[in-house]
């Protein structure tokens, strides 16, 4: 069932009202103050210096003219409008730079999920257009749109009441012309530029796709022979992307052509009905100069309307896109809870980690990836998962994690912390890698982290010691250091739970023992779940789980001889 445009709008109207309501309202008041004293001041001045003209003609009149009541209304205007222009900037920008803020983290919120970070390796540029570009075009809704709209508004009903004061007729036939006109050719402009702009933001977001592809996997591109076609890719989507921009840019020109013809032709009809008006002796020529340059300023208040129908298409298109992520992460938040409650003799006790009837299913796969009926392991516990690889060991951990959903069943766990098969590193520097599991941590922190991970040495090399740079990904470090500095950040972390898949792997065998060795100290009072197939990290565990075929098939104790057996049959250094 296709999704109503209308619904979508009225969901993102919803969060904004809901977040800076007051500030909003406000900043659209003061837009709309700052309108009507810019007309105001562009039609009194008109009148005052026509006024003066005409009154300096004659002594007698010069002598009895009022110049200063005129004066200080110019000037209360002017700096009215200053005033009200600062503020209107202030509160309207505050606001919805606030509220675009508050629904980047909500979106964040809402998409860390279970196999949040496999969506993002699979669409990384998507999310990324989520993220900046469409939140960035959810300003127009209320800075390009709902604002000057509300000042078109005001602007009309000011110059026709200005005129109405004069003649009704007047003032009834500008008012309607400023908001037909204005509204008209904006809703025209808004409609020829919506294909054009959807178009553009899809060309962006496919050239940064493009790039994306061709930053992160230039090397395996390169060793298939597929790094010129990936060039040619990203020279096509970047063709696109230009044509569209001129596209625009012609719209753009159009729009300006048309404005610039209403306006001539507003003041051409406000000239002439002046004109008729003053040959009618019902008004003066300062009061015809007050009409002409209201009607001037009113039109010049619709400008912001002709930007704004330009990015209602690009406007539109985020509007589609982000309402079914904010209307689901707020059904997730106000859904109410169907976990049982944690009583009982037999329900889950503290850090204590429970799967009852958990099953995962990976997409497009009948069989089921893992199914566990009954899983308890008690806190402080130090279990080794092991199996056959592709076995489910890896997948067990992701569950526990919270990176997998369960299809069915239920599973409870504390706060982990996870170090996973390919370590998580980032283009940064040693220190701000670590200091992403404890932001307060000190270097003498950091310093013991790296020591127990068996890294301390490699650090003290370095030139330039924790402040080292890292490419991409950890580039500059090997595969055991990227290993090691991932168990730094573990260990780090004051979790509960410390879920380790293969944390010794690619390392030399002397060194995977010291680090065991430490691991071992350091995880006092910490629950360990470590995924293995070498001896050496299982003989950490006190219990063993024997994973095949996704299903649990053993589950031994230390001190008994399957045990021993199955610890035996691992993998030696």
């Amino acid at each position: 069932m296709a999704r109503s445009p209308t619904r979508d709008l009225q969901v993102l109207r919803r969060y904004f009202i809901g977040q800076r309501r007051n500030a909003l309202w406000l900043g659209a008041v003061l837009a709309v103050v700052t309108s009507l004293a810019g007309i105001g001041l562009l039609g009194l001045s008109g009148w005052f210096i026509t006024a003066t003209a005409l009154a300096g003609l004659q002594l007698a009149t010069a002598l009895v003219f009022d110049v200063f009541m005129p004066s200080a209304g110019i000037r209360l205007l002017a700096l009215g409008r200053t005033g009200a222009r600062y503020a209107e900037r202030l509160v309207t920008h505050d606001a919805t730079l606030g509220v675009l803020a508050g629904l980047r983290e909500r979106l964040l919120r809402g998409w860390a999920r279970p196999e949040a970070a496999q969506r993002l390796l699979l669409r990384p540029a998507r999310l990324l257009q989520r993220l900046t570009a469409d939140i960035d075009a959810l300003d127009s809704l209320y800075l390009r749109i709902a604002v000057p709209l509300g000042v078109s508004l005001g602007a009309a009903a000011m110059a026709g009441l200005l005129a109405g004061l004069h003649d009704a007729r007047l003032g009834l036939a500008l008012a309607a012309w400023l908001l037909l006109g204005g509204w008209g050719s904006a809703w025209v402009i808004a409609r020829r530029a919506r294909p054009v702009a959807v178009r553009r933001a899809l060309a962006l977001e496919r050239l940064r796709a493009r790039a994306a592809d061709l930053v992160a996997g230039q090397t395996e591109l390169a060793m298939a022979g597929r790094l010129r076609a990936q060039c040619d890719a990203l020279a096509v989507a970047d063709a696109r992307l230009t044509q569209a921009d001129l596209h625009m840019a012609g719209l753009e020109a159009r729009a300006s052509f048309v404005h610039g013809l209403m306006q001539t032709t507003t003041l051409v009809g406000v000239l002439l009905a002046a004109a008729w008006l003053v040959e009618q002796r019902r008004i003066g020529v300062p009061a015809a100069a007050l009409l002409l340059l209201t009607a001037l300023a009113a039109t010049e208040s619709l400008a912001a309307l002709r930007r704004g129908a330009l990015e209602a298409g690009r406007t539109w298109l985020a509007v589609r896109r982000l309402a079914p992520a904010v209307a689901g992460v707020a059904a997730t938040a106000s859904a109410p809870s169907n976990e049982p409650p944690r009583v009982g003799a037999a329900a889950l006790v503290g850090d204590d980690i429970q799967l009852d009837g958990a099953v995962v299913r990976r997409e497009g796969s009948a069989r089921p990836a893992l199914q566990l009926p009954w899983l308890h392991i008690g806190a402080g516990e130090r279990v080794a998962v092991i199996g056959p690889s592709g076995a489910g060991k890896s997948t067990l951990l992701a569950l526990v994690a919270g990176e997998l959903a369960p299809a069915a069943g239920s599973v409870r766990a504390p706060r982990a912390t996870w170090m996973t098969q390919r370590p998580e590193l980032f283009r940064d520097s040693l220190r701000d890698n670590l200091k992403l599991a404890a932001p307060q941590a000190t270097d003498a922190q950091l310093s013991a982290a790296l020591a127990d991970a068996g890294m301390q040495a490699d650090v003290a090399r370095l030139r330039q010691g924790l402040d080292t740079p890292l490419g991409e990904g950890g580039l500059g470090l090997s595969g055991g250091q990227m290993r090691r500095l991932s168990l730094a950040r573990l260990l780090l972390q004051n979790a509960p739970l410390w879920l380790l898949d293969e944390p010794t792997e690619a390392l030399d065998a002397a060194t995977a023992r010291e680090v065991l060795a430490r691991l071992d100290a350091r995880a006092q009072g910490h629950t360990l779940l470590i995924a293995t197939h070498m001896r050496r990290e299982a003989q950490l565990a006190d219990r063993l789980l024997c994973i095949e075929a996704g299903e649990l098939r053993a589950d031994l104790r230390r001190g008994t001889p399957a045990f021993d057996t199955a610890l035996a049959a691992l993998r030696d250094d």
